[in-house]
């Protein structure tokens, strides 16, 4: 088998060159890899690309995921997540090939006390969370075998996120002021990466594989707020002997309201991974477990 792989370079795609290669052949490529074409500002370059590697399964981890700069560019956001994984979603059909996208829990408007299924009306609030659906939207209406796993709040051991952040400020300052009114499950790029594994196996090895094809929610189990997601954080840090000037006991919950940003956020972005667990016969772990693995390999 014969994968294309592409944003070889985020934390999905440094995960996704672990966990695809051995499956088989694997051609991973970033925006700006120079013998294939990469870049999902040039949608054309990757339909090329595609019909040079004539890959078996494409694997989709670009994306512009700078939610507040996206307010500003739509367009440059739009060809980046709507209109390149709709070329890429044509050219998987024309070479029967399956095609695997990542989408987001910003697709909803964050309303509601439950976990949001995949049949339920999307509502974007802001320009990311609109042009991720719309390249779900093409890629289901395309002919493509194709996997999309809509996730949440995604973090690795490589490059930055939110729990850095938390220990960088916390050997700063004594209190911190955290968000406690988002919901949602912070999930490893290397559980994100695994699973997509998991899944081509199945859909790849066997008669009745396409019948697996469609959408599907896939995040760690459990949820919390950024409040408890700092709070875990700091704990696990001071467990591990790190110095810090701030606790959990000194970090204070606020609401989304104290921290105006250009781009709205969804208040519940917890999502329901029922049909994912029962179809690929998994277990998600809960998001604690994975949190904590990252800091201790990273502390």
């Amino acid at each position: 088998m014969k994968i294309l792989l592409f944003g070889k370079g985020g934390q999905l795609g440094w995960e996704l060159q672990r966990s695809l290669a051995p499956l088989g052949e694997l051609v991973a490529l970033d925006f700006d890899s120079t013998e294939l074409c990469g870049d999902f500002t040039n949608p054309s370059g990757l339909a090329e690309t595609v019909r040079t590697v004539r890959p078996d399964v494409i694997v989709n981890a670009a994306a512009h995921t700078a939610v507040d700069k996206a307010q500003s560019e739509p367009e440059l956001v739009r060809t980046i997540n709507a209109l390149a994984p709709a070329v890429l979603a044509q050219q998987a059909a024309a070479l029967g090939a399956w095609l695997v996208h990542y989408s987001t829990d910003y697709v909803f408007d964050g309303s509601g006390e439950r976990p949001w299924r995949e049949h339920d009306a999307t509502g974007p609030l802001n320009i990311y969370g609109l042009t991720k659906l719309e390249g779900e939207q093409a890629i289901a209406l395309s002919a493509a075998k194709h996997l999309v796993f809509r996730t949440s709040w995604v973090y690795a051991a490589r490059g930055g996120n939110f729990a850095k952040t938390m220990l960088r400020l916390a050997k700063e300052r004594e209190r911190l002021s955290v968000i406690n009114d988002q919901l949602g499950a912070p999930t490893g790029a290397e559980l994100l990466a695994d699973v997509t594994a998991h899944a081509l196996r199945q859909v790849t090895g066997g008669v009745d594989g396409a019948s697996l094809a469609g959408l599907y929610h896939l995040s760690a189990s459990g949820h919390t707020t950024w409040h408890g997601y700092a709070s875990l954080v700091l704990e696990t840090a001071l467990k591990l002997g790190v110095a810090l000037k701030a606790s959990p006991a000194t970090i204070d919950p606020v609401t989304t309201a104290a921290f105006p940003t250009p781009a709205q956020r969804p208040l519940n972005s917890r999502l329901d991974t029922t049909k994912l667990q029962r179809t690929f016969n998994l277990v998600l772990p809960p998001w604690q477990l994975g949190v904590v693995r990252m800091l201790t390999e990273t502390l």
